[in-house]
């Protein structure tokens, strides 16, 4: 039998995130009146070269991460990063990445914009200081590549900055953002990208957060009204920020009392169950048999959702019940008839075991 091992994020413990929401609805209150924020926000593009709303909106977000400035984008996470390369870099330049499996979109990206990628291990202190000379930015994915990834996020910054204090460092922040005490900008990165969308907001909305040199240049390329993120838009992400961390918290408790509940034999016909960052956090469990698409297909009849929306969208209220990413399936593509993902969501871990229980007694009353 194959071991599995994963190395997941620390997570926010409910007190923290509830400081989380106290500190964002500070920083809301420090740039908007109370009317002000009764607004729905306006449209167009103003002499300021995006709506006064999103302005404020983004000056919210920059002083909740303690930075120079904020910039919303279209796109999404993906258009986020995309974005925020395209300010540092040309087609042709050399791009430091950690030697994994690369989010597919994010390979797109790079495709896109023509550059070249360095890989190194971000495990070897000695081969990243080594490597950061290589090439003219260093980015890094916060969230596990891969399930034998343990790296800290902070470590590779320091060592990079270490050896090469002027390289710029852009991290993607995707299913990382109130769920871990820092992220990149927070701890020596120079921007941090991430979706709204993973965090209950609208759709489409992407956020750059950090070094100004490079949020100007990007305003600057998206002049634009039809590219502009609208004040309603940029309002909707505040208030889904507000509510965030808090319900990612008590999610991330019912994920971690489901695999507990898992290993203890709640569910027979599961051998064992490990928290993974892949690419939320999740629970990843190995069935006995390889049944993995079938157990899948008979939880959508008990209420589990069998395919995501945004991993942890405002669409997403029921648990999710799901084949394995492809970034862990890629490592271990032996498992792929085995394994489950598994995020509760909004609902608890009984709820899940419940669900797993009657689809696994469907499978084999069909088999």
């Amino acid at each position: 039998m194959i071991e599995m091992q994963f190395y997941p994020l620390t997570p926010l413990s409910l007190e923290e995130a509830k400081e989380f929401q106290f500190r964002f609805v500070r920083a809301i209150a420090d740039v908007f009146s109370g009317t002000d924020f009764f607004q729905m926000g306006d449209v167009g593009v103003p002499p300021a070269g995006s709506p006064v709303q999103t302005r404020k909106a983004e000056a919210v977000l920059a002083k909740f991460f303690n930075v120079e400035d904020c910039v919303l984008v279209r796109g999404a996470g993906t258009g986020a990063i995309r974005v925020s390369l395209a300010a540092y870099l040309e087609p042709g330049d050399t791009v430091i990445v950690h030697d994994a499996p690369m989010y597919t979109t994010t390979k797109e990206t790079f495709r896109m914009l023509g550059l070249k990628t360095h890989k190194v291990n971000f495990h070897d202190d000695a081969a990243l200081a080594d490597a950061v000379h290589a090439g003219k930015l260093l980015y890094i994915q916060h969230t596990r590549q891969q399930p034998e990834d343990r790296y800290e996020l902070a470590h590779v910054i320091q060592v990079a900055r270490q050896s090469r204090p002027e390289l710029p460092i852009v991290v993607d922040e995707n299913y990382a953002v109130f769920k871990t005490r820092h992220i990149g900008v927070e701890v020596g990165a120079d921007v941090s990208t991430f979706s709204a969308f993973k965090l209950l907001g609208p759709e489409g909305i992407g956020v750059v957060v950090g070094r100004r040199a490079c949020t100007a240049r990007i305003r600057e390329r998206n002049y634009s009204g039809g590219g502009q993120v609208q004040g309603p838009e940029a309002m909707e992400v505040l208030r889904a920020f507000t509510v965030a961390p808090v319900m990612i918290a008590v999610q991330s408790e019912q994920v971690t009392l489901l695999a507990e509940r898992l290993n203890a034999g709640a569910v027979p016909g599961i051998c064992e169950a490990h928290v993974a960052n892949a690419q939320s956090r999740t629970v990843i469990a190995r069935l006995e048999e390889p049944l993995a698409p079938q157990v899948i297909a008979a939880c959508d009849a008990f209420g589990a959702a069998t395919y995501p929306v945004g991993a942890e969208s405002k669409y997403e209220v029921l648990p999710m019940i799901y084949r394995a990413s492809g970034t862990v399936l890629e490592s271990q593509p032996e498992l792929r008839p085995y394994l489950l993902r598994i995020n509760p969501m909004r609902a608890s871990a009984d709820l899940v075991v419940d669900i797993l229980n009657r689809a696994l007694a469907k499978v084999r009353s069909e088999g």
